[in-house]
């Protein structure tokens, strides 16, 4: 299997060759672009019932994902995230794992696994953190809202500070903590409230945009219907 980026950091798009029947890609529902006629697709649900239900209920993705067969050699296809940005792939390892913001998943090849990983009242409290663990081998891809910013903390940096709606990533080896910025005052006024603070040694991904800034942005413009006098 081969595969590549295209158009990042700004609209990014996964293209992959298949070089044997048999391999497969699994990716979030509704990021296949385009496919050979002859790929096979089957959808599952993710983490069986409960898993899925779970990560709906609290995380607010789709229950769905799709996996892609190959049935003969060069066959190809293309699949993409929702929100335009940059898209990172990892090669992932025995014994590495990747923490992902639930909303960041966008494919994987089989040996990864996907675990949920609800953060309980420190997720709920934190305005909506919920992580995805992932582990195995084989190749995982994530996107960000705008372009990815990598931080090395413990090497680069000695902790680090970051909105946690700008969290994307994380390896194993970094902890972190939830808190305000400047108690509720900022957080009503001053535009910042929940933050992530992260000590230890591991790499970082931050995302350049979040959703919630750009709807802040954008709600003055919405279009309001005005009341009828009569």
């Amino acid at each position: 299997m081969r595969h590549e980026i295209r158009h990042n950091p700004d609209f990014g798009l996964v293209q992959v060759h298949f070089d044997q029947p048999g391999e497969q890609i699994i990716t979030e529902s509704g990021a296949m672009v385009a496919r050979d006629t002859g790929i096979e697709m089957k959808t599952s649900l993710q983490g069986g019932i409960g898993g899925a239900l779970k990560r709906k209920l609290l995380g607010g993705e789709s229950l769905f994902q799709n996996t892609f067969t190959a049935t003969a050699p060069g066959q190809s296809m293309w699949f993409a995230p929702a929100p335009e940005g940059a898209i990172v792939c990892i090669t992932m390892q025995p014994g590495m794992e990747l923490f992902l913001q639930s909303g960041a998943y966008l494919a994987s090849t089989p040996g990864v696994t996907l675990d949920t990983k609800w953060q309980g009242a420190k997720g709920f409290f934190s305005g909506g953190l919920f992580l995805i663990r992932a582990y195995g081998q084989g190749y995982l891809w994530f996107n960000c809202y705008g372009g990815a910013h990598v931080l090395d903390i413990g090497q680069q940096y000695y902790g680090y500070i970051c909105d946690n709606t700008h969290m994307v990533a994380f390896t194993q080896g970094l902890q972190y903590n939830i808190s305000k910025v400047g108690g509720l005052k900022s957080l009503f006024l001053g535009g910042e409230g929940l933050v992530c603070n992260f000590q230890g040694q591991g790499r970082l991904w931050l995302q350049t945009r979040n959703p919630s800034s750009l709807a802040s942005f954008l709600h003055p413009f919405r279009p309001v219907k005005a009341k009828s006098s009569g």
